[in-house]
C-alpha cells in the first residue's frame, strides 16, 4: 500500500480530533462528504449531511461546556484495511475522554470506528462512519 495514501488518512484523523475538540463544527463537518453519514449508538438517529454534521459537532461543544469540561477524541490502532487512489476502509479504536474544570480526568466513551473514505482532490473525505460502542451488544 502507497505510504503517502496512508499518510494523508492518518492526516484526516488528526485534524478530525483537533477540529471537533476545537469547536471548529463547520471545518469538522468538511471533513466529511457532502452527504457523509454518521452512525452511532450513543445518537438517536444517523446524523446524515453537512448541516446536519455541524450542527452535530455544536453540540458536542455545546455539552462539553455545560458539563464543565475540556473533551479530547483520542484514535489509536488506525488500520487502513483497503485503500487504492479513490478510496479507502479504515478502523480505528477511539476514546473520548473528558477533563473536568476541577481537573479530574475520565474516559466518556471507548468505541470502535469503521469508516469509508473517498478522495475529493488531494484530500480524504469520509464519506460513512459507523461507531461500535465498547458498553454495547
Amino acid at each position: 500500500m502507497d505510504g503517502s495514501l496512508v499518510t494523508g488518512i492518518h492526516q484526516l484523523y488528526a485534524r478530525q480530533s483537533h477540529l471537533i475538540d476545537g469547536g471548529h463544527a463547520d471545518a469538522w463537518a468538511r471533513t466529511f462528504t457532502p452527504d457523509g453519514e454518521f452512525h452511532s449508538p450513543t445518537y438517536p438517529a444517523p446524523v446524515v449531511g453537512r448541516d446536519r454534521l455541524r450542527a452535530f459537532a455544536e453540540d458536542f461543544a455545546h455539552a462539553a461546556r455545560e458539563a464543565g469540561e475540556v473533551r479530547r477524541h483520542v484514535v489509536t490502532n488506525l488500520f487502513v484495511e483497503s485503500a487504492d487512489t479513490t478510496q479507502a476502509q479504515v478502523s480505528a479504536y477511539l476514546q473520548v475522554i473528558g477533563t473536568r474544570v476541577t481537573g479530574d480526568t475520565a474516559i466518556l466513551r471507548f468505541t470502535t470506528v469503521s469508516d469509508r473514505l473517498v478522495r475529493d482532490g488531494q484530500d480524504w473525505r469520509i464519506a460513512r462512519r459507523d461507531v461500535r460502542r465498547d458498553d454495547t451488544a
